[in-house]
């Protein structure tokens, strides 16, 4: 499509020899899909109307790595039903990450603020007799991953997705939260509050979500990353956070985001817990709320929940894995898809280029399938403990190319 600047007037190209010319008006919005990597297709051309896929999942280890790991506190694939503190929504097992199992559906109807899903665990020393994860432990470093998937067409930005927090009473009197929650413009912001009267150890809450007796660190930069904007939907994401209780009395404690295998959002010298000591962080909650309700109906899941002390990361895949792309969308039908791996999330190494695939919606990352170069140049598989990144191009049956994805989806090669 040619489209006069000035006048904002487009003219469509003669299609397929058809004898009469089609006019249509230049729609902001017809080309979203269009990536920043402006890498056209073999014909020299990028379709407006062919969407950027993206890689959906990887082929999952049978064992993951963190499943028979001291330092996770809790793990749930909603492959079966968990005992949680509280839970709402039942598993989907016909959306998840990976190719069995299921996921927890935390979307929304039209206009609902309470969306259909809710996860809290409660460990450590959290109080009264109810838990039953790590009992009694005290815990002054969290780490809480989830992968996150968008209905493909999502719309909106819902305020809450998750939290930890440490509750000090049975009453639910919080001494801090770690917010993850929606920022501007489709991002993700880190929102952490303290329920301690400054440096000291005196509570100032009353109850659960006492907002007037917290004192907010600070909600900004948010996330560069648009995760719930229609571009990114369709597909799952991976959401990683950290809280780090200050020392008692000090102005060192930390609260991070990473989004997709990048840090994305960060918080430091904070004064989370003042000089309180009685309880650690012991709940990390899952939640679905809008404050202004959902624009309309509209899906979107959490799988593979992991709280540990240490770093988790992504899934971890075999050293051939398996890639599955998202479905096609575009005009026309899917004739072919390229592949490639990178050893960085920049792109600076790629290592893996696939032959131009079939129509077929997945690949298998071996000889069979392309070559590996770059610092696996000669190797027949990916190294073990490493983390790759793909990107994915689609071509439609005009023959035109989408652009290329961003660098997404990274994995780690099992031990």
């Amino acid at each position: 499509m040619i489209a006069n600047k000035k006048s904002g007037i487009c003219i469509t190209k003669v299609v397929l020899l058809v004898v009469h010319l089609a006019f249509s008006g230049c729609k902001e919005n017809e080309s979203r899909n269009l990536g920043s990597n402006n890498n056209a297709g073999q014909s020299g051309n990028v379709s407006i109307s062919l969407e950027i896929p993206h890689i959906d999942f990887v082929e999952m280890t049978e064992v993951q790595s963190h499943e028979n790991n001291s330092n996770i506190i809790w793990y749930d694939d909603f492959s079966t039903k968990k005992d949680y503190l509280e839970s709402k929504g039942g598993i989907d097992t016909m959306v998840n990450f990976g190719t069995k199992g299921g996921s927890v559906d935390f979307g929304f109807n039209k206009g609902d603020v309470d969306g259909k899903g809710d996860r809290k665990v409660a460990f450590g020393d959290f109080p009264g007799n109810l838990t039953k994860i790590k009992k009694g432990q005290h815990f002054d470093e969290i780490y809480w991953r989830i992968y996150v998937k968008h209905e493909h067409g999502w719309k909106g930005s819902p305020s809450k997705m998750s939290r930890a927090t440490s509750i000090v009473s049975n009453n639910w009197k919080q001494a801090m939260i770690a917010h993850v929650w929606s920022g501007a413009d489709n991002t993700l912001t880190l929102d952490p509050a303290r329920g301690v009267d400054e440096q000291t150890d005196q509570i100032k809450t009353t109850k659960y979500n006492d907002f007037d007796n917290l004192s907010w660190l600070g909600n900004k930069p948010t996330s560069n990353f648009n995760i719930s904007s229609t571009e990114e939907s369709g597909y799952w994401v991976l959401i990683e956070s950290r809280v780090k209780l200050n020392s008692p009395g000090e102005n060192d404690g930390l609260n991070q985001l990473w989004i997709d295998g990048k840090l994305e959002a960060e918080r430091k010298n904070l004064n989370f817990r003042g000089s309180y000591v009685n309880h650690g962080i012991n709940a990390v909650f899952l939640e679905s709320y809008w404050n202004k309700g959902s624009i309309k109906t509209q899906g979107r899941w959490f799988d593979n929940f992991i709280i540990s002390t240490i770093p988790i990361g992504p899934i971890v895949s075999p050293s051939n894995p398996t890639l599955f792309k998202t479905p096609y969308v575009g005009s026309g039908n899917l004739v072919g898809w390229e592949v490639e791996l990178a050893s960085d999330y920049e792109g600076n190494d790629i290592v893996f280029k696939s032959n131009e695939l079939g129509t077929e919606e997945k690949v298998t990352i071996n000889q069979s399938n392309g070559a590996f170069l770059g610092s696996l140049d000669k190797e027949i598989a990916l190294l073990s403990g490493e983390i790759y990144f793909s990107r994915a191009r689609q071509k439609s049956s005009n023959g035109e190319w989408s652009d290329w994805s961003r660098w997404h989806q990274g994995f780690k090669v099992e031990i």
